[in-house]
């Protein structure tokens, strides 16, 4: 399988980090070794400037290509929440040098996946909020209507580029608030006040 992430979906978020409003979809690509799989999540001595991005996740049920939009709601039936962690550090670096950053988002351990919900069990996905809580403090708030590009005109745009496959997942951006974290904090993700992620920060 394979991660497929949205960057600069949302435009409070491209503005913080000083981006540009992009015309089309930014995409790229996190392999399967980035999936974290434990809750005591120990900092990669890759960066010393580790930041988080809550985004919400669909998880591919079939495979499709060139998926119309219209079509895109019957591909997937499970949403979650993830933390797209970045070398916030490294990133800058290769950007700067005009260098792919692959490096600073698909590193091992850079995709943390929550537990999956029933999308019947949720409201519309385009009515869809979310929240990060850092510590039990609100960081980020999230809202698919806030979105650039919705979720089902993702699923058809990435399906142009790249086929997708039953357990493929889909990380579709992050709303503006993020920032790094430090050993001793926690992590929680809320679907729709649902507590769907629970994470704590290690040295």
């Amino acid at each position: 399988m394979k991660i497929v992430c949205v960057g600069r979906n949302y435009a409070d978020h491209a503005r913080e980090l000083g981006n540009q409003i992009p015309e089309e979809p930014v995409l790229f690509i996190k392999p399967d070794s980035a999936i974290y799989p434990h809750k005591n999540y120990y900092i990669p001595h890759i960066t010393s400037e580790l930041h988080y991005e809550c985004e919400l996740v669909v998880r591919i049920d079939r495979v499709g290509k060139h998926i119309a939009p219209e079509y895109a709601h019957t591909y997937y039936s499970h949403l979650t929440l993830g933390i797209d962690f970045t070398a916030r550090d490294l990133q800058n670096e290769l950007k700067s040098k005009g260098l792919p950053w692959e490096k600073a988002k698909g590193f091992d351990g850079s995709a943390v996946i929550g537990t999956f919900v029933p999308k019947d069990q949720l409201p519309p996905i385009d009515q869809l909020g979310f929240q990060l809580l850092i510590d039990g403090q609100v960081r980020q708030h999230g809202h698919t209507s806030h979105m650039l590009y919705p979720v089902d005109r993702l699923i058809s745009y990435i399906s142009q580029f790249f086929t997708l496959k039953k357990g493929d997942l889909i990380f579709t951006g992050t709303p503006a608030g993020v920032g790094p974290v430090h050993p001793g904090m926690t992590l929680q993700g809320i679907l729709d006040l649902k507590p769907v992620l629970d994470l704590h920060i290690k040295a």
